[in-house]
């Protein structure tokens, strides 16, 4: 069955920079060659409605045409995977009153969620302000991901 808009897809994935590093995959075996293995996680097949937003848009559009037991590269631009790195999300905090919210001070490089959900990494920090950059881990990067399709419903 050729996958199309609406279609449930289980498919296996290796996601990796275009410089060739593994950031995320489905497969335990390859999460431990590539040493980013989580023991955190179960590494499982991927199982998402195509259309429904569940995946980046570049995944979508390069599962679609595709049949069960056919495997894939797709190289995703930024802009349809997690957009372009911006100014505009990397927000300035009054140090002192960062500290009062967290109850300690943050030092660069931690992680913080704010209130709305989404992650952030302490970029700078001094007497006077925090910088909080809220670009996904992943902005800017073309990704490229192996995919085999497994399943289609």
């Amino acid at each position: 069955m050729t996958i199309s808009d609406g279609d449930t897809v289980t498919f296996e994935y290796t996601g990796r920079l275009q410089d060739g590093t593994a950031f995320d995959t489905s497969r335990e075996d390859v999460a431990e060659e590539e040493g980013i293995a989580d023991d955190r996680r179960d590494y499982e097949p991927l199982t998402a409605e195509v259309g429904a937003g569940e995946v980046i848009e570049g995944m979508e559009d390069g599962l679609v045409g595709l049949d069960a037991g056919e495997s894939d590269t797709l190289e995703i631009p930024p802009e349809k995977a997690y957009g372009e790195r911006t100014d505009e999300r990397v927000q300035e905090f009054e140090t002192e009153q960062l500290v009062e919210m967290l109850g300690q001070r943050p030092e660069e490089g931690d992680q913080l969620q704010a209130q709305n959900g989404q992650r952030g990494t302490v970029t700078h920090v001094d007497d006077d302000v925090v910088k909080v950059d809220f670009n996904p881990e992943l902005a800017g990067e073309t990704l490229v991901f192996d995919i085999e399709v497994v399943d289609v419903e």
